[in-house]
């Protein structure tokens, strides 16, 4: 790309990062360029994972969560991290273990916030790491408030064992779906990484849909089978009240 194309692929994301969701025309004056100009870097930005459309015609653009395995935070103003950081703090005092918080990214969940524990034994994922759907709690939570076209869709995929108890066969990952969609909360023992128990939630829209998953983790030995009861329902609650604050 030449450097005064980079320069006005700069341009646009950052002010899409102040406007969004940002229509085309609107984004185009508010940069100074050609709509020619802009489409072309909104199309390039969005191939690389940095922006995405909205659904509807003429689409707007808004930041992916890509954008935080490089800055660390993705978009301004009262997203999805900072609507949750409140709920998340309150969550970590009452189960002492740490709290993630993912957003969806194409067919995975990308970690945006993580509240640790103060436990010298603890689970660690970097902000900005990948996560996949059918080996995570809050993969699994997120997938199972997806439509069933959705689920339809990610199970036709490869679903790649990230530890030996991760779970990659369809029938059975439907059956844990559905238990979690009636439960309301997920459980992983060991499906992400070894020795790691996760208990997950979907965090919902005001439509209904997920758009992003909150979850409590801790080392096997220590978030053993008997607590999922009881931290069960204090993840969901929690993930409820996320959902509330986006409304």
């Amino acid at each position: 790309m030449a450097t005064n194309s980079v320069v006005s692929a700069f341009k646009v994301l950052e002010a899409v990062a102040r406007m969004q969701p940002v229509g085309l025309s609107e984004l185009a004056r508010a940069v100074e360029l050609p709509k020619s100009t802009t489409q072309r870097c909104l199309l390039t930005l969005q191939e690389v994972g940095w922006l995405a459309p909205t659904e509807g015609s003429p689409p707007r653009w808004q930041m992916t969560y890509r954008a935080i395995a490089v800055c660390g935070r993705a978009g301004v103003g009262r997203g999805l991290r900072d609507v949750a950081i409140s709920t998340m703090n309150e969550l970590q005092l009452a189960t002492t273990e740490t709290v993630h918080l993912c957003a969806p990214d194409g067919d995975s969940l990308v970690l945006i916030e993580r509240l640790d524990t103060s436990h010298p034994l603890r689970a660690f994922l970097p902000l900005g790491e990948r996560i996949s759907l059918h080996a995570s709690a809050t993969g699994l939570a997120y997938l199972s408030a997806c439509t069933a076209e959705t689920i339809d869709e990610y199970l036709a995929g490869p679903l790649v064992a990230s530890t030996p108890d991760s779970i990659t066969d369809p029938g059975r990952l439907r059956e844990v779906l559905a238990a979690v969609a009636e439960r309301g909360y997920s459980t992983n023992v060991g499906g992400l990484s070894v020795g790691i128990s996760s208990i997950g939630a979907p965090i919902l829209d005001h439509g209904g849909s997920p758009v992003g998953a909150i979850s409590v983790s801790g080392p096997s030995s220590r978030l053993v089978q008997d607590r999922f009861d009881e931290l069960g329902p204090q993840v969901a609650g929690a993930a409820a009240r996320i959902g509330l604050l986006l409304q």
